[in-house]
């Protein structure tokens, strides 16, 4: 039953002060529609939450209702000129990559390959570097191909330990 006369009172409360409470925003947003909006439905939601301030008999709830919708309007200005919202008519630039942060991993990744043992270093040379397929990759090592892939695994396990050890994470 109570649920029942909050809406009753929020269709009331609607009913009789949207039309002045969305002129009302709109001179407090100097005009912006969408920002009106946003700030009658705040101040709405504001009066949801606080039924039982709008349900006394005393004062106005016009009165409160504009006062939420004054208060909204200024936090929202003040987080505004807080932030200011920078209009241009191109994007920012992006970040110019100049190469090396590639480079020192190539020379770290091929440094630890160089500590793995062949056969690891091989498979992972034949089939990461060079393109070649599990298959072409076992006729190459005259190997089974699931000797390629149990290689492969053990060998990028192997490489990623070595990598750690030198401070490279993922």
């Amino acid at each position: 039953m109570k649920e029942f006369a909050e809406d009753r009172l929020m269709r009331a409360l609607h009913d009789e002060h949207a039309a002045a409470l969305w002129s009302y925003a709109l001179h407090l947003t100097s005009g912006d529609r969408v920002r009106a909006e946003d700030v009658v439905q705040e101040t709405l939601l504001r009066a949801w939450r606080n039924a039982k301030v709008l349900d006394q008999t005393e004062g106005s709830a016009r009165g409160w209702l504009f006062t939420v919708a004054r208060r909204i309007a200024i936090d929202d200005w003040r987080a505004s000129e807080a932030h200011p919202e920078v209009v241009t008519g191109q994007p920012p630039e992006t970040a110019v990559t100049d190469g090396t942060e590639r480079a020192v991993q190539g020379w770290l990744v091929a440094e630890a390959l160089g500590e793995l043992s062949p056969r690891h270093r091989d498979v992972l040379v034949l089939c990461y570097f060079q393109g070649y397929s599990v298959a072409d990759a076992a006729k190459r090592l005259g190997v089974a191909e699931g000797t390629i892939k149990s290689r492969t695994h053990y060998a990028l396990r192997a490489l990623r330990l070595i990598l750690e050890e030198r401070g490279v994470t993922q």
